[in-house]
């Protein structure tokens, strides 16, 4: 195996994949533990589907995907955030109601744009080529500043997660720390859409937090748990989709969901033993 990474890690644009899911991962995982725990989970979705409209739009016009998909990403956070928790509709209702109508409009687009099919389809399902020298140093900074900014403010996430009315109760303006928690998770789907895909991105965000959580309790142990396994998982993912030609994201997720399974397996012999 080792000889086959290395002879993987040859490729630049392999490596630059590397680098960038590597970050994704963690960042994805860390903020993941607290998506699952508070059931905003489905945010990634929803998000990520916000975002493939955005690169719909961005590629037909002839702009940057990325540059042009960040901050519609975390206005669409924001927006989502706000109309789930000052309006009728609720939740998942939100979640769906803007999701569904972002990938409406990149489908349209789709259509009614020539000769944008191939790029647009990478940004649905995912591609290691599509990572450029510059994708890569606007996405290092931006999961820096989303691991960054997670280690800040680890203990008032800790807080608003675990008991939010106590948290209140005791002036923590609970209020931006969720704001807060969802710009960070749309930091990450921005740019994991490069790698992962549209579709697939929200995967990074739930399975390796739920698969933390089959054996662990503690929220620290869980959290440290999820980013080591999301990063595990990507390497392993990466190596499978060269090794059998297969597309990177897909591999990745099954990678997690291999995981998945071994970790709940794991989680019902301990409970069996003690």
């Amino acid at each position: 195996m080792f000889d086959l990474a290395q002879e993987m890690f040859s490729f630049p644009f392999i490596v630059r994949a590397f680098v960038v899911g590597t970050l994704v991962a963690l960042c994805a995982a860390l903020l993941g533990v607290s998506l699952v725990l508070k059931r905003y989970s489905m945010i990634g979705d929803g998000l990520s589907h916000v975002g493939f409209g955005t690169l719909a739009v961005a590629v037909a016009l002839g702009l940057a995907p990325l540059q042009v998909s960040v901050p519609v990403v975390l206005l669409a956070a924001f927006l989502l955030l706000r109309i789930s928790e000052n309006s009728r509709i609720k939740g998942d209702a939100a979640i769906a109601l803007i999701s569904s109508s972002s990938l409406a409009v990149g489908v349209v687009v789709l259509a009614m744009t020539v000769g944008m099919n191939t790029d647009v389809c990478n940004y649905l399902f995912g591609t290691i080529l599509a990572m450029k020298k510059s994708d890569v140093v606007l996405s290092i900074c931006l999961a820096a500043g989303v691991l960054t900014l997670f280690v800040l403010f680890y203990n008032k996430i800790f807080a608003v997660t675990f008991d939010e009315g106590f948290a209140k109760a005791t002036g923590t303006r609970t209020g931006v720390y969720k704001m807060l928690l969802a710009l960070l998770a749309a930091l990450v789907i921005a740019v994991g859409m490069r790698i992962m895909g549209a579709m697939l991105i929200s995967s990074l965000i739930i399975f390796p937090a739920l698969s933390a959580m089959r054996v662990f309790r503690s929220f620290a142990r869980v959290t440290v748990c999820a980013a080591a396994l999301s990063v595990v998982c990507f390497f392993f993912g990466l190596l499978a989709s060269y090794t059998f030609n297969t597309p990177a994201g897909a591999s990745v997720v099954l990678a997690n969901l291999a995981a998945f399974l071994i970790f709940t397996a794991a989680g019902q012999i301990r409970r069996l033993v003690s």
